[in-house]
């Protein structure tokens, strides 16, 4: 299985392939799709969706894992992430590749056996799962390594059942 995680923004988009035979797990590309603030706000969406579309064509997944929206405070930004998300989404549905979500608690629940773990408790456990030298920079890569960690650990479990549940 190969699975595409995504941590969704419109500055910064992470992405993150890992393939999963068994009980291995093998990284097989990363990095970020990134849009400069100076450029207009559709241009970028645009950007987006090309480069996105740039990924799935490369790495032809059997799946996308995405993050839920978590935000507490700006709201502008909150509809701008959205308003990106669904490109990628999109992007997903019209390479008819099937899309699960999951909240930020349920990645760290997932990769750590930890609901509360802090960012670097999940960066740790993503590295030493994917037998990485060090952690990939910028961390929005990080985060969707263990985006895609986290649906292959749940994938067909009960753990994933509790998942979709809340847990």
């Amino acid at each position: 299985m190969t699975v595409l995680g995504i941590d969704p923004g419109y500055a910064i988009i992470g992405y993150g392939v890992v393939n999963a035979e068994k009980s291995a797990f093998t990284p097989v590309a990363y990095g970020c799709i990134t849009t400069d603030a100076d450029t207009d706000f559709n241009e970028r969406l645009k950007l987006i969706f090309e480069g996105m579309n740039k990924v799935i064509e490369k790495a032809k997944p059997d799946c996308i894992a995405i993050e839920k929206l978590y935000f507490q405070n700006n709201q502008k930004t909150a509809i701008m992430v959205a308003e990106a998300r669904g490109v990628i989404l999109l992007c997903a549905q019209l390479h008819n590749i099937e899309i699960f979500e999951y909240t930020p608690l349920q990645v760290k629940t997932a990769v750590t056996g930890y609901g509360k773990a802090k960012k670097q408790q999940v960066m740790d456990m993503t590295k030493r799962l994917l037998k990485l030298r060090a952690m990939p920079k910028p961390d929005d890569a990080a985060d969707a390594l263990a985006i895609a960690v986290c649906h292959i650990q749940a994938a067909g479990t009960t753990l994933r059942q509790r998942l979709m549940n809340g847990l």
